[in-house]
């Protein structure tokens, strides 16, 4: 792969085989509708399904698609980042293999950076996004509850920085992501707080949003960790937080 595009989509895929065939399709059938050249990888965080099967066989017909393996479930953090780092694009984006957010939020995003924001962020608060179909509310409200410790605790300013459609530069995604060390669903605020600490703008975008069933988060058992998670990386300060990550 040495052709560089214009807009690589990141994929982070773990047992989607029910879905993901669906996905594909839909980016494919989107993004041949814009005037750029786009690839998008999927990286298969160790399913025991057929998820590789799958982007095996629409790779087969469209060199377009790939598929990134490394073994092992790692996380959807370790994912991101290791799809983040393996692209070649002038803009990276990674989205949620369920498509809660639509493909045609992308020229929104790519709006906010032509403005001259490196990174640009779907944001579900935000007043003109549509929540289509909502959260349970005990799920919404406890995501507020946490993007509120997070503001408090780290990210002053941004109001969602859990929703899974992000766009970076080239020069920020691997200036960030080749920092990021959480593995698992706090990788998001650790990404944007990096990227607030090494002075990025970041641009918040309301997006259009629909709840999908078979969330990999269980809320007993993930929130817990991403508390934790926040608190380390506030203790850890701005140094220890731009260290550079030697597992890429």
């Amino acid at each position: 792969m040495s052709d560089r595009v214009a807009l690589e989509v990141i994929v982070p895929a773990y047992n989607e085989e029910e879905r993901l065939g669906r996905t594909l399709a839909r980016i494919a059938e989107y993004y041949d509708s814009q005037d750029y050249t786009w690839r998008c990888a999927v990286v298969n965080d160790g399913s025991k399904d057929g998820t590789a099967a799958i982007v095996m066989g629409v790779a087969a017909t469209d060199s377009r698609f790939r598929l990134l393996e490394y073994g092992g479930n790692r996380g959807k953090g370790f994912a991101v980042r290791y799809g983040v780092l393996r692209a070649n694009a002038d803009r990276v984006l990674f989205c949620d293999a369920d498509l809660a957010t639509p493909q045609e939020e992308t020229e929104k995003l790519i709006a906010a950076m032509e403005k001259g924001a490196p990174i640009a962020i779907g944001s579900r608060p935000l007043k003109d996004s549509a929540l289509e179909v909502r959260q349970p509310w005990y799920r919404e409200q406890l995501g507020r509850a946490f993007n509120r410790a997070v503001q408090l605790l780290c990210v002053k300013g941004i109001d969602d920085t859990q929703c899974g459609f992000k766009m970076f530069t080239a020069e920020a995604a691997e200036d960030i992501f080749k920092r990021c060390k959480l593995d698992g669903f706090g990788f998001d605020f650790e990404a944007m707080m990096i990227a607030r600490d090494l002075g990025y703008e970041i641009a918040e975008v309301p997006i259009r949003w629909r709840h999908q069933e078979g969330s990999k988060v269980v809320l007993m058992r993930d929130g817990p960790r991403m508390l934790r998670d926040l608190f380390k990386l506030r203790i850890q300060g701005k140094a220890g937080r731009l260290e550079l990550n030697p597992e890429k």
